[in-house]
């Protein structure tokens, strides 16, 4: 019996998950109910989440939890969500990155800084999501396969709400996103071979344990849902508006389409006057396949075996790539992609103009930011938004041979003032 199966044979037989009424094909707009599916059986493109939101005030979103919480009734979870145990994630700060905009010759740039999420990176906002669906639906163990970030998250969020995990991960992961998700105590497993891998095997399993849900395969519709998140707070933070531009990272490019998604459901339910964003993705040069589709002029993504030092955007056969070529396309954005030294410096130039320690992903968006700024692409008047994703303690390995103390010296304070040529 599958996954789906055995949710639709619980003796529950309506669920509550707030304002979702339904699941629409992303192709063809095939309508289905509520359930465990992520692929349309009628035109085998992925489904997504449909609402009735009815009427929605600014007023009460104000006033709810300092958490993702506060935006649930654009969100598929129950109306009670926050009575359960969870990680609260969300409600992470957007700073006005004054000299960085300096640095890069531009009037305002905003950096939604994700890293102070519970397990310090926006994923801990998708996990929450699909970990509240899933309860729902009546599972028992949450899963995922993962090149790290996602790992970190859904060990946490199972610890936090008493459920087992299962975890599968590249045995090539980061040091420290393998220690991050082994703390908690569920089942991590490091599989030799590289994400595309582990996602099949994801799915394998997926198929043959019916009570786990496997948060971005089982129950991926409800978890691509917690990105939108993104875009309702830096609409809340700037007073209730669309930023002129955004710049986003693409793995999956599942973050980039719900951002944009998010967006218009803003603007659909009055929360924000309507006004145009364009949206621009930034990927690495070693793992490209949706920048090299966008600059080839291709509506099919390519898929590539990853080589970079962002492992955490390492995903070859992007799921969602073709849907971000459609939205970066419609906005008048771009896509770019930027090497691996690029990547370090992008990280360095954040940390020193700003105080902001991004892991290698939060390097790209930056380097990506500079390298179209630079190309004439991003406008230089317009207010930007550049999202980091992730804390660099995460990935210190990409860094570590460029960085460290300025001198070792005596503890003198003649020592101190040679150094420091004083």
């Amino acid at each position: 019996m599958t996954a789906a199966a055995h949710a639709q044979t619980t003796p529950k037989k309506t669920f509550d998950l707030g304002n979702a009424v339904e699941l629409v094909s992303k192709e063809e707009g095939h309508r289905q109910p509520l359930a465990p599916e992520f692929v349309s059986l009628e035109d085998f493109s992925p489904l997504e989440v449909a609402y009735d939101f009815g009427k929605i005030r600014r007023e009460d979103i104000e006033s709810g939890p300092r958490s993702i919480w506060r935006y649930k009734q654009l969100l598929p979870v129950p109306t009670n969500v926050e009575e359960h145990p969870n990680t609260e994630p969300g409600c992470t700060r957007l700073v006005r990155a004054d000299k960085l905009a300096k640095a890069l010759g531009v009037k305002r740039i905003w950096v939604k800084d994700d890293t102070g999420n519970p397990t310090h990176s926006f994923k801990d906002r998708v996990v929450a999501v699909a970990l509240a669906a899933a309860r729902e639906f009546g599972f028992k163990v949450l899963a995922c396969p993962s090149t790290g970030n996602l790992a970190n998250a859904v060990a946490a969020a199972a610890a936090r709400a008493g459920w087992d995990s299962v975890v599968l991960v590249p045995k090539t992961l980061e040091r420290a996103k393998i220690l991050m998700s082994a703390v908690y105590d569920g089942s991590l497993l490091a599989v030799d071979g590289n994400y595309d891998d582990v996602n099949r095997l994801a799915t394998e399993l997926a198929a043959e344990h019916e009570d786990w849900a496997f948060v971005n395969v089982n129950v991926r519709p409800y978890y691509s849902e917690g990105s939108k998140t993104l875009a309702f707070e830096v609409a809340e933070q700037l007073g209730w508006r669309i930023p002129e531009q955004i710049v986003v990272p693409i793995a999956s490019g599942s973050q980039l389409t719900k951002v944009y998604k998010g967006f218009n459901e803003l603007s659909q339910v009055g929360l924000v006057e309507p006004s145009p964003v364009r949206i621009f993705g930034a990927q690495a040069t070693g793992c490209s396949p949706v920048s090299t589709a966008y600059k080839d002029g291709h509506d099919v993504v390519q898929p590539v075996r990853p080589d970079t030092i962002v492992r955490s955007l390492s995903i070859g056969a992007p799921a969602d790539g073709p849907y971000v070529l459609d939205i970066v396309r419609k906005t008048g954005g771009a896509i770019e992609d930027v090497s691996d030294d690029e990547v370090r410096e992008g990280i360095r130039l954040l940390a020193r103009t700003e105080g902001i320690f991004a892991e290698t992903a939060g390097g790209v968006t930056v380097a990506t930011a500079k390298k179209l700024i630079e190309a004439g692409e991003i406008d230089p008047d317009a207010e930007t938004v550049l999202l980091i994703t992730g804390d660099g303690l995460k990935t210190l390995d990409a860094v570590q041979d460029q960085i460290g103390p300025k001198a070792t010296i005596a503890p003198t304070t003649d020592a101190v003032n040679q150094a420091l040529g004083l």
